[in-house]
C-alpha cells in the first residue's frame, strides 16, 4: 500500500498533510514529515524474514509549539473543514476509508459523512480546559 500526499495551506503557512490510500506496491521506510516537524509520519513495508532491530529512543527535552493530530480512517466518510485566523472557512477535505491526515496548525472542524471509526493520536498530555477552545 502507498498514500498519495496533500498539503493544506492558508496562505504559505502549512495546516495539514492528507494521506489519500493507494494500492500502489511500496518497499522500504518512507517519511512524510520532515525531521524538523514536532509529529513525525512515515509508512514502512517490509518482506517477511526482514529484521528490525531492537532499539530504543533517548529521552530529551523537546520545545512543542504546535499540537498535532493524526486521523487515521478504519470505516466511513469524515469531512475536515479548514478555518483562518478569522475563523471563516476556507477549505473542505473528504477522508475516506485507509486515508490518514496530520493536523499540524491552524483550526479544524469535523462532519461525520458516514458512520466512522477512526484513531486519533495526538501529543499529550493534553486538557480538554487548557488546550483547546471552541468557536
Amino acid at each position: 500500500m502507498y498514500y498519495n500526499l496533500k498539503k493544506i495551506k492558508d496562505g504559505n503557512k502549512l495546516i495539514a498533510k492528507v494521506f489519500n490510500y493507494s494500492s500502489k506496491k511500496f518497499k522500504g521506510i518512507k517519511f512524510f514529515t520532515p525531521s524538523s516537524l514536532s509529529f513525525q509520519v512515515g509508512l514502512m513495508s517490509h518482506p517477511s524474514k526482514h529484521i528490525i532491530h531492537p532499539h530504543f529512543h533517548l529521552n530529551r527535552k523537546k520545545i512543542i509549539k504546535h499540537m498535532s493530530e493524526f486521523l487515521i480512517i478504519f470505516k466511513g466518510k469524515l469531512r475536515v473543514n479548514f478555518f483562518n485566523k478569522k475563523k471563516k472557512k476556507f477549505k473542505s477535505i473528504i477522508l475516506k476509508k485507509r486515508d490518514m491526515i496530520l493536523l499540524i496548525s491552524g483550526s479544524h472542524g469535523f462532519e461525520v459523512l458516514e458512520k466512522v471509526e477512526m484513531i486519533e493520536v495526538k501529543q499529550g498530555p493534553f486538557s480538554q480546559k487548557k488546550d483547546k477552545i471552541r468557536f
